[in-house]
């Protein structure tokens, strides 16, 4: 088993930048239909996940529930960056295994530390339930 099988390339991920503000994250959060998307700096390295937890937490701390405020701060002012970490490409398939139990999905960095992808539970399940085709 090899983990390039299971990536989705960066080109086809939903994901924001770390500098975009909270009202451009949540409505690429919605626009796509994810719960988390994956945060990446300014020379594409992988940073962080944000999810909707992190928006609703930051709107009942501030107590700032218009769309206008979130236009004022960004994504990197709600970040956990201990949240969802994420899976080295060369990453063995036990060690693939073992991450993805606890993950919808790994976001996947090269040896540099940029975001190439993700891999999904999903397309893990369907490989061993034997619906996966290879794209």
């Amino acid at each position: 088993m090899n983990i390039f099988q299971f990536l989705t390339p960066k080109s086809n991920v939903a994901y924001v930048d770390i500098n975009c503000t909270l009202r451009q994250a949540l409505e690429k959060m919605r626009f796509h239909g994810y719960t988390a998307l994956p945060v990446i700096d300014s020379e594409g390295r992988y940073v962080g996940t944000v999810n909707e937890g992190d928006f609703l937490w930051d709107i009942v701390n501030r107590n700032e529930s218009d769309l206008k405020s979130q236009e004022k701060r960004t994504v990197s002012e709600i970040l956990r960056t201990d949240w969802n970490p994420p899976i080295d490409i060369t990453a063995s398939p036990e060690e693939l295994l073992q991450k993805v139990q606890a993950q919808n999905f790994l976001p996947v960095i090269d040896a540099r530390g940029v975001f190439v992808g993700i891999i999904t539970r999903g397309r893990i399940i369907k490989y061993f339930t034997g619906t996966y085709l290879t794209v």
